[in-house]
């Protein structure tokens, strides 16, 4: 489905609710605020462990090297940082609108030295405090649906990209299997907000998060929206049928 935008009147999508585009950023940080002590442990319950699968597949797609130097925007808790310094990255920067996501990140250097090695920068998609041409490689996971402007992210993305720099996007998308889609609605809009009642204590937040999914554009739209941001070479991958996307492109 396109991304909607009603220029006009200004409004965005905030799940199926139409809001103030002015009002989009605060209202998803009360949502991250709300579920951040809880969002390592409902990401493994919710996708069987399978989130974690799609991250390497990211990392494994970025090769990284000790003279990479990564952005990862909408990195909250560090799960794209730390896998990158695993996998042999040397520099990376996460940032995150959301400080309580952050903290939580932070908090996991007391069991994994990994963590201590990032570095943490509280701050939007939209406006990275970064100079141009700072980064190898922009990595965005699970974030990008939750922006206003996604062309304005997208820019950034660009502006903060060495030439011959990678973007790599990971995001929900649409399953194309009409079995399994039938199977991942009822999934999404009913077991997951129940998952989110039960052990983050907040149905509300885990409805939004299921429905900003199906507001997203699908795989195609997607990627023409990367392209006419002036990324170049863009491909994507579907991941189980389409319930994750890996998007890729590159400045050149």
């Amino acid at each position: 489905m396109p991304f909607k935008k009603n220029n006009n009147q200004n409004l965005t999508d905030f799940g199926f609710r139409k809001v103030l585009a002015a009002d989009k950023d605060s209202l998803v940080k009360e949502v991250f605020d709300s579920v951040a002590s809880k969002y390592d442990i409902m990401n493994d319950i919710m996708s069987i462990g399978i989130h974690r699968i799609w991250k390497n597949s990211l990392i494994n797609m970025l090769t990284p090297n000790k003279y990479m130097k990564l952005v990862d925007v909408g990195g909250g808790t560090g799960d794209i940082g730390s896998r990158f310094l695993e996998q042999g990255g040397m520099n990376v920067t996460v940032v995150d609108i959301n400080a309580k996501m952050l903290h939580i990140g932070k908090m996991k250097s007391t069991t994994n030295k990994t963590f201590d090695q990032i570095n943490w920068v509280n701050a939007s998609a939209e406006k990275l405090p970064l100079p141009p041409s700072y980064a190898d490689a922009y990595t965005i996971a699970f974030c990008i649906r939750n922006v206003t402007n996604i062309e304005t992210v997208l820019t950034e993305a660009k502006r903060v990209l060495k030439p011959g720099g990678r973007f790599l996007c990971l995001e929900f998308s649409q399953v194309e299997n009409q079995l399994l889609k039938k199977f991942y609605d009822a999934y999404s809009f009913s077991l997951i907000p129940w998952l989110g009642d039960v052990i983050a204590s907040d149905k509300k937040s885990y409805k939004y998060l299921a429905e900003s999914i199906r507001q997203f554009p699908n795989q195609q739209n997607f990627a023409k929206i990367i392209q006419a941001s002036g990324l170049d070479l863009v491909t994507y991958r579907n991941l189980s049928g389409g319930i994750a996307t890996i998007h890729s492109a590159w400045k050149i």
